[in-house]
């Protein structure tokens, strides 16, 4: 059964982080007691909460100004296959407003995945907000069905956050080879001038040829030195898809 969670665990991670647009549920407040779900668009951030960029007069936003518990329903539709054997992952948890001290870092990442949002910062009703996990289903199919490990679904701090530009510039000017590697190891994709632009403690987004791809890792990074050590780990590992 460890194995199978183990298993579990890194497909929910691959296609949270592969995703960007998912159906968020609040409770109404106009509604008494019932879910009201919509659509929206999201980034994960450097740990696995959730930021979505909300105008205040949405009516998700209007319920969760008074009931902060939401579900955030991220899934993935298989076109040829049956539907309902496709893979979805369920968070529940709070979703609040940053505070002030957060708002410019998380802009900046949000712009990156998402670049059309730039231009809703000129709109003073728009504010960001973070899913704070407390819960994690996973569907990945019949039969592949559980509740997550919380742990790592909870917020966690990373203490390589004030180092990520320092790394990601690191890379692309000294290992570029390792990033195109992990590309065409992951994701059987050649490219040498893949450049990676963003980190997350289950690995890191590169682009290339302006489509975006998650490289996972194995085990999550909390500090500095995992990091490091990780993908150094990598770099060997994929040596023979170096191009």
């Amino acid at each position: 059964m460890k194995e199978k969670l183990r298993e579990y665990e890194s497909e929910a991670i691959q296609l949270l982080r592969s995703s960007k647009e998912a159906v968020l549920s609040t409770i109404s407040e106009k509604f008494k007691g019932y879910p009201f779900g919509s659509f929206v668009t999201f980034i994960s951030g450097q740990d696995r909460s959730i930021i979505i960029y909300a105008s205040d007069i949405a009516q998700h936003t209007i319920n969760l100004k008074k009931n902060s518990k939401s579900c955030l329903t991220v899934f993935k539709l298989e076109e040829e296959n049956d539907k309902q054997d496709s893979a979805r992952l369920t968070l529940l948890g709070d979703l609040v407003k940053l505070p002030d001290d957060e708002v410019k870092s998380n802009q900046e990442r949000f712009v990156k995945f998402l670049p059309e949002s730039k231009k809703y910062s000129s709109m003073h009703d728009f504010n960001f907000y973070r899913l704070e996990i407390s819960q994690a289903r996973w569907i990945g199919g019949f039969g592949k069905i559980a509740w997550l490990k919380n742990n790592n679904w909870r917020p966690i701090g990373t203490k390589w956050s004030n180092n990520e530009e320092s790394i990601i510039d690191h890379m692309n000017n000294d290992h570029s080879k390792n990033i195109s590697a992990s590309l065409n190891a992951q994701h059987g994709i050649k490219d040498k001038n893949a450049k990676m632009f963003a980190l997350t403690i289950d690995g890191y987004y590169l682009r290339s040829e302006d489509k975006i791809y998650f490289i996972a890792f194995d085990e999550i990074c909390i500090n500095a030195k995992e990091y490091k050590d990780t993908l150094v780990n990598q770099a060997k590992e994929y040596r023979s898809f170096e191009i």
